[in-house]
């Protein structure tokens, strides 16, 4: 497995990285997949705004955005995460910048790993199982 994470002109930081990368695997691999290389960019919302529309064709702001160059049952995967939009959710939500990351980095491995969010009895499924993998992942630390 080979979990890295990037910094696109930021000043953030990701805390606890060790745990987060082993906690990301297990995830992974407990859904028979096999983790590949998982690159997490943490950027901006412009740059995020930038790659919505030259990639998805979408003119909106959004916290997590992958990109799959996976072979057979191996993630490789480029996952991109706007620090700006995460710390207004965890503000919003009232939850810690360490709470909401984790949630997006899982919501974003759930995609990976097959879950879809794209209509109401998908979206609740991996609603369900994200916050899950939130309170145990809280737990472990």
């Amino acid at each position: 497995m080979n979990i890295k994470f990037f910094y696109d002109g930021i000043k953030f930081r990701v805390r606890k990285a060790g745990e987060i990368k082993r906690f990301l695997g297990r995830v992974i691999t407990e859904k028979k997949k096999l983790p590949g290389d998982l690159n997490f960019i943490f950027t901006t919302d412009d740059t995020i705004l930038g790659i919505n529309r030259e990639f998805l064709n979408h003119n909106y702001y959004t916290d997590v955005i992958s990109f799959d160059f996976s072979t057979g049952k191996e993630l490789n995967y480029e996952i991109y995460i706007s620090i700006d939009t995460l710390k207004r959710n965890a503000s919003y939500y009232k939850v810690s910048m360490n709470e909401e990351l984790i949630r997006v980095m899982i919501h974003g491995i759930l995609h990976l790993c097959g879950y879809d969010d794209s209509d109401d009895d998908e979206r609740d499924k991996m609603f369900t199982r994200q916050e899950s993998l939130v309170k145990e992942f809280k737990r472990s630390i």
